[in-house]
C-alpha cells in the first residue's frame, strides 16, 4: 500500500482506481486531489499502516453480550439467552418480550450501538430471517453485523470479516441450529493482519462523505 505526505492531484491520477493509499500522519490531500480521489474510489487510510489497524478486529475473548429480537424471535432469544448465562458470559438482553408487533431495525440499532460504544464484547440479533436486523444493524458505524445459517458462515463471519454483531433468522434455524452457530461464532477470533487490513478499508468507507 502506498504511503503519501502529501496527495497531489497528479498523484490521485496515477493510482489505481478503487485502490487504498496511506496518509502519514500530518499529511495533506489537495482540494483538486480529494476531488480525483472520490471520482477513482479511491480509498485514504490517515495515519501509518499500523496505527489505522488499531481496535478493528473484534474481541476475541468474549465475556459480555448483547441479545435483542423483534416479537418473531422472543422464543429463540429467551433460549440463547438462557444458554449463554449458562457458560458464564454476562448477557445484556434488550428485549422484546412477548407478541406484541416490533420493528426489527429498532433493536438492531440498539445492541449494534453497544457493541461500537464497547459497551458489551458482542451482540446477537434476531428477527424472522436476520437480513433485516443485519441490514439496520450495519448501518451503525463501528458495527459489523452477519447474518448466518449455519456454522461455517459464522467461522468466515468471524475470521475473515471481523463480525462483531450476529444476525440470526428465526424461522431458518432450530434452536439447536442457533446454539450451534453461536458456539462456533464465539469461538472464531480474527487474528490474521491481512483480513484486519481489509476492515479498515470498511472503516474508511464507514468515514467517506
Amino acid at each position: 500500500m502506498k504511503s503519501f505526505d502529501i496527495i497531489t492531484e497528479a498523484d490521485a491520477r496515477t493510482l489505481e482506481i478503487g485502490s487504498s493509499v496511506t496518509l502519514k500522519p500530518g499529511g495533506h490531500v489537495t482540494p483538486l486531489a480529494a476531488d480525483t480521489l472520490k471520482t477513482r474510489r479511491i480509498t485514504v487510510l490517515s495515519g501509518t499502516a499500523d496505527a489505522s489497524l488499531d481496535g478493528l478486529a473484534p474481541v476475541a475473548d468474549i465475556k459480555s453480550i448483547a441479545i435483542g429480537s423483534d416479537h418473531s424471535g422472543v422464543a429463540l432469544k429467551a433460549k440463547l439467552r438462557d444458554h449463554l448465562r449458562q457458560r458464564g458470559l454476562k448477557v445484556l438482553d434488550v428485549g422484546t418480550e412477548g407478541s406484541d408487533p416490533v420493528d426489527y431495525p429498532d433493536i438492531a440499532a440498539q445492541v449494534a450501538r453497544l457493541v461500537a460504544r464497547r459497551e458489551v464484547d458482542a451482540a446477537i440479533v434476531i428477527d424472522g430471517a436476520g437480513i433485516g436486523s443485519s441490514i439496520a444493524a450495519n448501518k451503525i458505524d463501528g458495527a459489523r453485523a452477519a447474518m448466518c445459517t449455519d456454522k461455517t458462515l459464522a467461522r468466515y463471519s468471524r475470521e475473515h470479516n471481523g463480525a462483531n454483531v450476529l444476525a440470526l433468522g428465526a424461522t431458518l434455524v432450530s434452536v439447536d441450529d442457533a446454539k450451534a452457530i453461536v458456539e462456533t461464532w464465539l469461538a472464531t477470533p480474527m487474528g490474521e493482519a491481512r483480513y484486519i487490513r481489509r476492515l479498515a478499508k470498511i472503516r474508511a468507507l464507514e468515514r467517506m462523505p
